[in-house]
């Protein structure tokens, strides 16, 4: 799918930050339309949702899709405090009020997921609902876990110890084609041993798997062209585990940190940084949440089930009377 084929829009928002977003209009429904705002992970960037943002405009609603800061056309600044899930989610309330919408549909994967439930916690007055894929809610805590001790309760998260060491984003950046090849692919016994500690590295420097990835050739060099710049932004989310809980504690918001909105969660059955323990504990945190797990699938959902992922979200977005333009348009 060809990027160029989108309406790409950059913008120097309020923050002081400078966005790069894709902004799909329908051409109809005026003032009627609801806004979907979609939210990438790593490593992404908005073309991870280029299968939903068509047929979702199609079907009358505007969708605004930025590459997250660090990503692609969007700055990268260097201290690693501009990523913490507060400042990110500020950018996005900014990114909302410069395109003149009071309120939004916000739609997360992996990390956009998780900032996409802090955005409901940070600004809930600036979303209708929320949709997270693949990483299910985990409320702001009372006492600081580490990454470390996160790792030794759950092995599978042991990759992300990499992505946050000092030495990670060199050796990325060396081997930058194997991050995409090896992480790009649908569940298998060698995928998930390599979320353990220590294998990601291994496999990006020794072995990188190149067969049976699910990006083509021209969407990997898409993303390598628009990685140019290096992976410290992109890394960056992955080293403020502290920073998070710091900010979310002097804010008070662990007692705030029941999500009021209605949500959607979508996850893989297969998908081994999605566990079963946390993707039922969320239903006592949320008021008002749908839970649909794809049998067979993996993490990236976008594009292991592209027609499905699209039409759970709008058949969620009927039942909730977001249909633009409809009568029962905003029945929450």
């Amino acid at each position: 799918m060809d990027p160029n084929h989108f309406n790409h829009r950059q913008a120097r928002l309020s923050t002081g930050r400078t966005y790069h977003y894709v902004d799909e209009k329908p051409t109809n429904n005026g003032d009627q339309t609801v806004t979907l705002l979609c939210i990438h992970g790593f490593p992404d960037l908005w073309y991870g949702w280029r299968h939903q943002i068509k047929p979702w405009v199609q079907r009358g609603y505007r969708v605004v899709v930025p590459d997250m800061l660090g990503y692609g056309k969007t700055d990268m600044p260097t201290e690693t405090s501009a990523y913490s899930p507060k400042n990110l989610c500020n950018d996005l309330a900014a990114l909302l009020d410069h395109i003149g919408v009071p309120k939004a549909v916000v739609i997360g994967h992996d990390w956009g997921a998780l900032i996409g439930a802090r955005f409901a916690l940070w600004h809930p007055d600036r979303l209708f609902s929320l949709a997270i894929l693949s990483v299910p809610y985990t409320p702001p805590r009372t006492q600081y876990f580490s990454l470390e001790q996160v790792v030794k309760l759950y092995p599978p998260f042991g990759y992300q110890l990499y992505l946050a060491s000092e030495e990670s984003a060199a050796e990325i950046e060396a081997h930058l084609p194997a991050l995409f090849y090896s992480l790009y692919r649908t569940p298998n016994a060698r995928i998930n041993a390599m979320l353990q500690v220590g294998r990601l590295r291994e496999v990006l420097l020794n072995a990188p798997i190149t067969e049976g990835c699910l990006l083509n050739e021209k969407e990997i060099a898409y993303y390598l062209s628009n990685y140019e710049r290096g992976v410290i932004g992109p890394l960056s989310y992955y080293r403020t585990t502290q920073i998070r809980f710091e900010e979310e504690l002097t804010a008070s918001l662990p007692s705030k940190s029941r999500i009021t909105v209605p949500v959607i969660f979508i996850g893989g059955t297969h998908d081994k940084t999605c566990p079963q323990s946390a993707i039922e504990s969320q239903r006592a945190l949320i008021d008002k949440i749908i839970v649909v797990m794809l049998q067979g699938k993996g993490h990236w959902l976008m594009l292991e089930a592209p027609e499905t992922v699209t039409n759970e979200i709008l058949f969620w977005l009927k039942g909730l009377g977001m249909v633009p333009g409809g009568r029962q348009q905003f029945r929450l």
